[in-house]
């Protein structure tokens, strides 16, 4: 993987495109300076007048809502009074009680729409209207409860004479009277509130033209004097734009040269782990037997006349399995033979049983067979090995689970362990295993991400592309030279 310092300009290149810069960094310094100020100076003009202007909008539409409040609930009493009168008549007529739902409307709003009457009007000129409306209403309310229960009683001739006298109409009319006076006030007073409303949007109208068009000439001012530097900035970037190709075409060169040395690297790294596989196997191997095989045979010799020795050669044989035994697991580590014969699935498989033997972890799978070529199956082995080296040395986890799909054309592997997680983006220098598995694949074409937090565990997602599938190896033979590990008698 290319190292970051390899991609950047030499030293005497960036200090050349610095002396280029120079000039025009130092005009638009000083012109970006004005420019701030006076920007921030219209802004705050702009900002000023129309919070004038709101804010007098907004005061004299709260006036006005709630004068529109207090004529509405005068209009409401009114309303009110003459519904209930209306249905008094009617019960008085009729005798049937569902007249008598205005009334009881009547009895439930009243008490509330004449406290908020009082409550608008207070410590005003209307103070004494308004408590004078009040009583009236309330003694028109209980003189109407009165005849419905006087009628409902059978005191015919009681309510008959309540009703002809004029102390009910008086009261109502003087109610209709002061409701009358109070919406021709409000109306008036509404009236002047639009008048104000009006008159602060015009201010603030004004107020913005004049600053818009003040902006407008000193932005004209502005680009006139930046006229010159903006030519010399034009000059500048054409040089500056030249010299940017060069060095791109530099960094795109040595980019490629890095990336196919990285390639070269890592293919000779596979190859030499596969020759030193194949040494051992074959050199190490035929020692290791040819010793078992002499063992056996001393043993079969002295087993009957020596015990003593016949037991230090049955211990010399256990360690001439183990290290058999060893010589295949380093082999398996250098170059996996089951990937190579049986197939990526098998090969996985044996990898994780392993591992959790080794660790103690609980292992789960859920592997799916599908089509991939030897470096997919190499790069996908290889990071399943480097993560659960990773889990066993860092994570401190309990549980790991692998999983390999294919989900519209791309193979999909999951690693998740439950261990305690890290910051991926503090992760420091030297850390060459992650950078490592990240280019294997992104080099085959896939992508690799890394999640994880402390506390929460680490998932390690690879994408690689779906490859045709290649022919199937021929099966091993049943026992290969130098594999011999049973126990020999």
């Amino acid at each position: 993987m290319p190292h970051p310092r390899a991609l950047q300009p030499r030293p005497a290149e960036r200090l050349r495109v610095l002396r280029h810069l120079d000039p025009w960094l130092e005009g638009a310094s000083r012109n970006r300076g004005l420019a701030l100020g006076l920007a921030t100076l219209a802004a705050a003009a702009v900002m000023g007048v129309s919070e004038v202007a709101f804010r007098g909008a907004d005061e004299a539409l709260k006036v006005s809502q709630a004068r529109h409040v207090a004529r509405n609930d005068g209009l409401r009493l009114r309303e009110l009074l003459t519904d209930a009168e209306t249905a008094q008549r009617g019960y008085l007529l009729t005798g049937r009680d569902d007249y008598l739902a205005p009334i009881r409307l009547a009895e439930r709003e009243l008490p509330s729409v004449l406290a908020r009457l009082r409550g608008q009007y207070a410590s005003s000129e209307w103070e004494a209207l308004v408590a004078d409306a009040s009583r009236r209403a309330s003694e028109k309310l209980s003189e109407l409860q009165l005849v419905v229960q006087l009628y409902r009683e059978g005191q015919d001739t009681a309510w008959q004479g309540l009703v002809e006298t004029d102390i009910g109409r008086e009261k109502m009319q003087a109610v209709r009277d002061a409701v009358a006076q109070l919406d021709q006030h409000e109306l008036v007073q509404i009236a002047s509130e639009r008048d104000a409303v009006f008159r602060s949007l015009t201010y603030g109208r004004i107020g913005t033209h004049g600053l818009t068009l003040l902006s407008l000439f000193g932005l004209a001012v502005f680009l006139r004097r930046n006229e010159a530097l903006h030519r010399a900035r034009r000059e500048h970037a054409q040089e500056l734009a030249l010299e940017r190709d060069r060095l791109d075409g530099e960094v795109a060169r040595r980019t490629a040269e890095l990336t196919e040395l990285a390639h070269h690297l890592q293919t000779v790294r596979e190859d030499e782990r596969a020759h030193l596989a194949r040494e051992l196997h074959d050199e190490l191997g035929a020692l290791l037997t040819a010793a078992k095989l002499d063992v056996a045979r001393i043993r079969r010799m002295t087993r009957t006349q020596a015990p003593e020795i016949d037991e230090r050669l049955g211990h010399m044989s256990e360690l001439l399995d183990q290290g058999i035994a060893l010589k295949r697991r380093i082999i398996e580590d250098l170059r996996p033979s089951a990937l190579s014969n049986l197939g990526l699935i098998p090969a996985l498989e044996i990898l994780t049983q392993e591992f959790a033997q080794r660790s103690g972890l609980q292992l789960s799978l859920e592997l799916v067979d599908a089509p991939t070529n030897e470096a997919g199956r190499l790069a996908l082995y290889r990071l399943v090995q480097e993560a659960l080296t990773n889990v066993l040395r860092h994570a401190k986890a309990k549980h790991v689970r692998v999983s390999l799909n294919e989900a519209d054309d791309w193979l999909q592997l999951h690693i998740r362990d439950d261990g305690q997680g890290f910051n991926p983006e503090a992760v420091g220098a030297g850390h060459h295993g992650l950078l490592g598995m990240r280019y294997r694949i992104e080099s085959l074409g896939g992508t690799l991400q890394l999640l994880s937090a402390a506390g929460r565990g680490t998932l390690v997602l690879a994408r690689l592309p779906r490859a045709e599938p290649e022919p199937e190896p021929e099966p091993p033979p049943a026992t290969m030279p130098g594999d011999l590990g049973g126990p020999i008698r």
